[in-house]
């Protein structure tokens, strides 16, 4: 059960931290300029836990396994981060953003898993989706 349940604990822990530094970014710093702290950060820290928690393999070996993802996945994060940081700029709230974002990032991923994925379109999903509409309309009636 602890398998199952600590990267969920570590993903909603790190993105409530994530929330709370992409609204803190400095409204006179370039988002891009922030970011390239952030990445650089973040290349250091994968380096040293890829030293700490790496199997008997070379960095050079795992790199030359890369493909398309890798390379599109660093744009997209790039993306994901600056537009939070100006959806916060915009004066979306942080209470409200994430739930709003979430909920419309659900209906996308269950149209994915259907269309790419050949997962299936259950009543149950379908009930879903209209319960997260319900729930925007209520999050974002002022």
């Amino acid at each position: 059960m602890l398998a199952y349940l600590w990267p969920l604990i570590l993903v909603v822990a790190a993105n409530t931290a994530y929330q709370i530094c992409a609204k803190s970014v400095p409204q006179d710093m370039d988002p891009f300029a922030s970011l390239t702290i952030t990445y650089v950060v973040s290349a250091i820290a994968s380096l040293i836990l890829f030293f700490i928690f790496g199997r008997d393999t070379t960095l050079l070996a795992e790199y030359s396994k890369v493909n398309w993802a890798s390379i599109v996945f660093g744009i997209i994060l790039v993306c994901l981060e600056v537009g939070f940081i100006f959806a916060y700029r915009a004066g979306w709230q942080v209470s409200v953003l994430s739930i709003v974002q979430s909920a419309f990032l659900a209906i996308a991923l269950i149209a994915v898993g259907f269309l790419l994925y050949r997962e299936a379109l259950t009543p149950n999903k379908i009930i879903g989706v209209f319960i997260c509409l319900v729930g925007l309309y209520f999050i974002n009636k002022s």
